[in-house]
C-alpha cells in the first residue's frame, strides 16, 4: 500500500522526479500526442513540406474549422499533433516571437531561433507547480537565408532537427516508411509526394483532398503556401493514393 501511495505522489507532481529519474506528467503528455492524428514534415534541398491528416468525426462539421497547419510567419509553418487548444497557445506564442524579432531587429526570425524560443516556453511548464505540460508536439518548418530547416518540439521542451519526421498516431510506422523512401536529393514535388504516400501508408482506404492538409515553403521565394484541393488531388493521383470513394463519413477525429 505504501509503495502505491508513493507512486501516486510521483504521478501527480510535475516538479517531482521519480526514483528512476522520470517525470510522469511529461510522459503522459507524450501519450496525448500519440492520440492525435498524424502530421508529417519533409525537408528537401528545394524547400520543406508539411502534411497532416484532417479526418473529422461528422459530415456536419465544417472541414475548414479543422486546423492542423498554421502560418507562424511568411517563411515558417507549423503542424501539430495532440491537444488542439495547447497547440493554439504555442502557435500564438510563436507568432508573437516572430513579430518581436521583426520589430526589434528588422529581419525575419530564424527557424532555429523560433524553435528554441518555443521549446524554452514549453520547458517552463515542466518545472512549475500548479501547471501541466503542453500535451502537443509541433513540427516547425521554414526557410531562412536560403536554408530549409525542419524541427520537432517535444512536451519535455526539447528541440530536434530532422530530414523527415512524423508526430501523432502511427508515428513509428510512418517513420519507417520515411526512412525507407527518403532521398537527400528530392525535389519539393517529390517531398510532397513522399509526405502524402507516408500518410497513406497507414490509411488503407487512401486519402481524399479534403481529408489532408499540405503546405510548402520553397527556397526560391521563402513563402509559406497551403495547397488547395485541386492541387492536392493532383498529387494524390500522381502518387496512386487517391481514395476511390471520397466519403469520410464515420471517420473519427482527434487533434
Amino acid at each position: 500500500m505504501q509503495g502505491s501511495q508513493q507512486q501516486q505522489a510521483y504521478d501527480r507532481g510535475i516538479t517531482i522526479f521519480s526514483p528512476d529519474g522520470r517525470l510522469y506528467q511529461v510522459e503522459y503528455a507524450r501519450e496525448a500526442v500519440k492520440r492525435g492524428t498524424a502530421s508529417i514534415g519533409v525537408r528537401t534541398p528545394e524547400g520543406v513540406v508539411l502534411a497532416v491528416d484532417k479526418r473529422i468525426r461528422s459530415p456536419l462539421m465544417e472541414r475548414s474549422s479543422v486546423e492542423k497547419i498554421h502560418k507562424a510567419d511568411d517563411h515558417i509553418g507549423i503542424a501539430s499533433a495532440g491537444h488542439v487548444a495547447d497547440a493554439r497557445q504555442l502557435i500564438d506564442f510563436a507568432r508573437q516571437q516572430a513579430q518581436i524579432n521583426q520589430l526589434r531587429y528588422d529581419e525575419p526570425i530564424g527557424v532555429e531561433t523560433l524553435t528554441k524560443a518555443v521549446t524554452d516556453h514549453i520547458q517552463q511548464y515542466t518545472q512549475v507547480g500548479g501547471a501541466r505540460p503542453f500535451g502537443v508536439a509541433l513540427i516547425i518548418a521554414g526557410v531562412a537565408d536560403g536554408q530549409p530547416r525542419l524541427y520537432e518540439t517535444d512536451p519535455s521542451g526539447t528541440p530536434y532537427e530532422w530530414k523527415a519526421l512524423a508526430v501523432g498516431a502511427d508515428r513509428n510506422d510512418i517513420r519507417e516508411y520515411l526512412e525507407d523512401n527518403y532521398e537527400d536529393d528530392m525535389t519539393l514535388d517529390d517531398g510532397v509526394g513522399l509526405a502524402l504516400s507516408a500518410l497513406a501508408s497507414v490509411n488503407e482506404d487512401g486519402l481524399s483532398p479534403e481529408g489532408v492538409g499540405v503546405a510548402t515553403i520553397a527556397v526560391e521565394d521563402e513563402r509559406f503556401r497551403e495547397l488547395d484541393d485541386d492541387e492536392k488531388r493532383e498529387y494524390l493521383e500522381a502518387n496512386g493514393v487517391l481514395a476511390t470513394e471520397e466519403d469520410d463519413e464515420g471517420e473519427e477525429n482527434d487533434e
